[in-house]
């Protein structure tokens, strides 16, 4: 399977017998294992999309004391995984010795390539069903709880910490902090085979402070960082405050306008009908997506870009095509549909899908949220919970004004509501 970057990746396919038992295995493993992840982790994971990733990266970056940000990406991990360490893993949590025995077989069944059956020494083969959870049981214990408990006795400064996958970034606000979390991490994952990838791994000066500190060292603008799919920015808001500006990398969008336009080519003789039917779907993926805010800009690029390549298509269909821009432009009005944000704000979304959002809802005072992941200490759905989670002066006001009661019944309507 051809890789962004021209690079070919490995996939193993497994029998239909095997697909079979390794997606009941990996229900009855995936429910298990959901208790013990860490809440930073968000790949594989259900309920726990990539703008999930996002939204708690941008609330960590602007609500946090971010100044440094390390972004890291382990280099060939599921051709590295070792087999020994992820069965000693599997053996923390699983008794049957039935199901170790499946897990050890489909680790060492061999590769067959034109004829030649190769024995799997490492990895674990990309495209089986159970590839995902051996990955998630692996990077926990790798990276996931050193993370945690290094953060913990290590950090002498506020730190946040996301991972989906393989991509991994850290916030610091110190220098010191993260010069020292990278040294260590290099390490932590040579012990286990593994190591981050050279060209992907970046240490950079980033956050609220980032621009005043660097134009008065005379450094030029922040640096930018590249996470899912999007070039993460500092930038200001139209009030003057500090805004974690997201906008679509440019490389993968003009790898999709290349795409694009060979397709176009492809489907030159069509209808227009049908290629109008054709792009509208293509333009609307992208939108699913890319359409967040502080990314409109990008996104009238792209239709831009789609109406020009349309254009170029049609004019080619014969040497006497005599299309004009006016028409291109009627044509596009049609069935291109117009560029919007579909995405809330980081911020608005992350207080609704975070636990303690619940809390601020209910008392009308703001609480504090567990930033980038991590369990919530009142995750409890029950009135009394979301009531006493006040402040003193809060209660106090409730009762002076005579509406304690009334305060109470909208507390419980809250926590009775989904």
């Amino acid at each position: 399977m051809p890789k962004p970057d021209g690079r070919l990746r490995p996939l193993g396919l497994a029998a239909l017998e095997d697909k079979i038992v390794q997606r009941a295995l990996s229900e009855v493993l995936n429910a298990i294992y959901e208790e013990d992840f860490l809440g930073f982790s968000y790949r594989f994971r259900p309920e726990r999309s990539q703008h999930d990733v996002l939204d708690a990266l941008a609330v960590g970056i602007e609500r946090a004391r971010v100044n440094w940000v390390l972004d890291a990406d382990i280099a060939g991990f599921f051709d590295a995984v070792s087999h020994d360490w992820l069965i000693r893993f599997a053996e923390h949590r699983i008794g049957d010795r039935r199901v170790i025995r499946l897990i050890r077989k489909w680790l060492k069944a061999g590769v067959m390539e034109n004829g030649v059956e190769t024995p799997s020494e490492a990895g674990t083969p990309q495209g089986a069903v159970i590839s995902p959870l051996l990955a998630n049981i692996y990077r926990p214990y790798v990276f996931d709880l050193w993370a945690h408990r290094w953060r913990r006795r290590h950090a002498r400064g506020k730190v946040i910490l996301v991972r989906y996958a393989d991509d991994i970034v850290a916030g610091f606000e110190h220098k010191a902090d993260a010069e020292r979390f990278l040294a260590d991490l290099h390490k932590r994952l040579a012990g286990f085979a593994l190591a981050l990838h050279p060209d992907k791994t970046r240490l950079i000066e980033f956050g609220r402070f980032a621009a005043t500190n660097r134009e008065r060292a005379g450094l030029g603008k922040p640096e930018t960082f590249n996470f899912l799919g999007f070039t993460h920015i500092c930038g200001r808001s139209r009030k003057g405050r500090f805004q974690l500006r997201r906008k679509s990398r440019s490389d993968r969008m003009q790898a999709k306008l290349r795409a694009l336009k060979a397709e176009l080519t492809r489907r030159r003789h069509q209808a227009i009908p049908d290629q109008g039917r054709w792009l509208k779907r293509v333009v609307i993926g992208w939108y699913n997506y890319h359409a967040v805010p502080t990314n409109g800009p990008a996104l009238v690029a792209f239709r831009d870009r789609v109406t020009e390549l349309w254009f170029r298509a049609l004019r080619r269909r014969s040497q006497k095509d005599r299309t004009k821009w006016d028409r291109i432009r009627r044509i596009a009005g049609q069935w291109l549909p117009k560029p919007r944000i579909l995405h809330p704000w980081p911020s608005a979304r992350f207080a609704v899908t975070h636990p303690r959002s619940k809390v601020e809802a209910g008392c009308l005072n703001r609480a504090r949220p567990v930033l980038c992941g991590g369990r919530s200490a009142m995750n409890v759905p029950t009135a009394i919970a979301l009531f006493f989670c006040c402040s003193p002066a809060a209660r106090f006001r409730h009762r002076r004004r005579g509406n304690a009661s009334r305060a109470e019944q909208n507390l419980a309507k809250c926590a009775l509501s989904p």
